[in-house]
């Protein structure tokens, strides 16, 4: 696969033109309608139907195949949800609906949603735990009072204030380290914990092993029991550091109908069946606007929040997305191999949307 064939971008995560170092703007806040608990669940596959059974207009979303054939994006599959059931979906060769994609910097929103329900289940004391309170037996560089101060949730908002300048630089230092989180946490301090906005692949690692420390099992055997087997992902692929920690920052490898139903989970307000999986209020928190990120889009808890779109979404390099639409109770998934994403963003705004309305 082309994938195969760019390994040394694998390691590469999405990082847009709104990224950078700004300060970090308090905006209003801006709640989400949560899509009503559905009866329709895809735990052993989707239901298929015609767009217009589901309310949505066909022909609107005709053109977004068409325009990806037109204009030869570089998409490998398209996958569209409407309350619970497959309206539109194409794959292109050599992608299949069995097919594994690698997330990218979507496997930060996984790990995000892993470390709410850890919490919920007593292994994480909280968000606002110091993280080198984490790692007791560990002896860290360049501590002082702000590193000292930085919390679990500096790092899931990025926030943490380290010197951390995300690039390939950073993550060939850090992929030939023989401990990838004492790599992060050596780093020293350049900011107030909390108070500039700097994304940081390395701290979704750092949260990966906090997962570890402190459930006393592997991230993927915890997703795996808690998170994966609920809603029957089983086709999945998690890379490991040089400790043996599943890579927090872009390490997860799944299938888009599998990727659609972790939206769809969090659609659902965190449900599956009956069943709450993740928080109800951690998935409030993890999606709500109010901290910008620059260029018209926040980030909360490892999810993008787009507040004049009504949807935020879970992103990697390349094209890979989770949007979720809770008021039009839609699940968008595009896995691609493109250099500038805006395109897909077009296709969502100028024709899926719409088609929905």
């Amino acid at each position: 696969m082309k994938k195969r064939l760019l390994l040394v971008l694998f390691f590469l995560l999405l990082f847009p033109a709104c990224h950078g170092n700004p300060a970090i703007t308090q905006v209003a806040e801006v709640q989400f309608t949560v899509a009503p608990t559905t009866s329709i669940w895809p735990t052993n596959g989707w239901q298929s139907s015609s767009p217009e059974e589901q309310g949505m207009d066909s022909a609107l979303l005709a053109q977004v195949f068409e325009t990806i054939d037109r204009r030869n994006l570089e998409i490998d599959s398209v996958l569209i949800i409407r309350n619970g059931t497959i309206v539109a979906e194409k794959y292109y060769p050599p992608y299949t609906e069995n097919t594994r994609h690698v997330l990218y910097s979507c496997t930060k929103s996984f790990i995000s949603a892993l470390v709410g329900m850890a919490i919920e289940d007593g292994y994480i004391e909280g968000i606002n735990k110091p993280v080198l309170d984490f790692f007791p037996d560990s002896s860290f560089a360049n501590v002082d009072e702000r590193k000292e101060s930085m919390t679990l949730e500096d790092l899931l908002t990025m926030r943490s204030g380290l010197d951390w300048q995300e690039g390939m630089p950073a993550y060939q230092e850090m992929m030939r380290s023989a401990d990838w989180v004492a790599y992060v946490l050596d780093k020293p301090m350049v900011a107030e914990p909390g108070s500039l906005f700097n994304y940081c692949s390395g701290c979704s690692h750092v949260m990966s092993a906090i997962l570890q420390e402190t459930t006393g099992i592997s991230t993927i055997e915890y997703a795996q029991s808690q998170l994966f087997e609920p809603m029957g992902i089983t086709n999945f692929y998690w890379e490991l550091d040089s400790s043996g920690i599943p890579n927090g920052g872009w390490g997860l490898e799944m299938t888009p109908r599998d990727m659609a139903k972790f939206g769809y989970l969090y659609l659902n307000n965190g449900t599956w069946d009956g069943q709450q999986i993740v928080p109800s209020d951690w998935v409030q928190y993890s999606t709500q606007a109010g901290l910008s990120a620059g260029g018209g889009v926040d980030y909360a808890y490892q999810w993008w929040v787009y507040p004049d779109s009504q949807l935020y979404a879970a992103q990697g390099l390349n094209g890979q997305y989770i949007f979720v639409v809770p008021e039009l109770e839609l699940v968008i998934v595009f896995t691609a191999d493109m250099a500038n994403t805006s395109p897909i963003h077009e296709l969502v705004e100028d024709w899926i949307i719409p088609a929905a309305q």
